[in-house]
């Protein structure tokens, strides 16, 4: 099994295509348990809130890893949620490097058109600069393989596609 991590700033197109690959392909995803998190408790996060939404996120990861498929899309893993507490706290605790980590990581550039949505909190050209450097960070703090995804949607899509066919064959 390999598992696919889409990591990245807000609204760059990786939870519309997780679900996406799911239906097209049958690749399996697991959300992002933040979102559901944020949307019951709200957006006011704490680092205990935070600590909460990257357990939850692995506990998901690990049921949804049960089942063995052959690639699993991850919507974001505990690395991410590490971006989130530099971002907003200032501070990622080591804690959130100790989870597993996939074996492969998706980039995905803040190249494209920022959507609020409710949820979302950097929308501005500077934020989401900042918290894309503060993604690639994490990945290169925690030491895993990555690629970027970059482009327009549909460039977006064929990169995952290409990449995601070359690790499956």
């Amino acid at each position: 099994m390999i598992r696919v991590c889409l990591h990245g700033a807000e609204s760059t197109g990786k939870s519309v295509l997780a679900a996406k690959l799911e239906r097209e392909l049958g690749i399996p995803w697991v959300p992002e348990y933040g979102r559901e998190y944020a949307e019951t408790k709200g957006t006011d996060f704490t680092m205990a809130d935070l600590l909460t939404i990257a357990a939850g996120q692995d506990a998901a990861m690990r049921a949804a890893s049960l089942a063995q498929p052959p690639l699993l899309l991850l919507d974001t893993d505990p690395l991410m949620t590490a971006a989130w507490a530099e971002m907003l706290l200032g501070h990622a605790p080591d804690e959130l490097f100790a989870y597993p980590k996939a074996e492969r990581y998706l980039l995905f550039d803040p190249d494209v058109p920022w959507v609020a949505d409710g949820t979302r909190f950097f929308g501005t050209d500077e934020a989401r600069a900042r918290f894309a450097a503060l993604a690639e960070e994490m990945l290169v703090r925690a030491g895993v393989p990555y690629e970027r995804v970059s482009g327009t949607w549909v460039e977006r899509e064929a990169r995952v596609r290409a990449l995601l066919g070359r690790w499956s064959a």
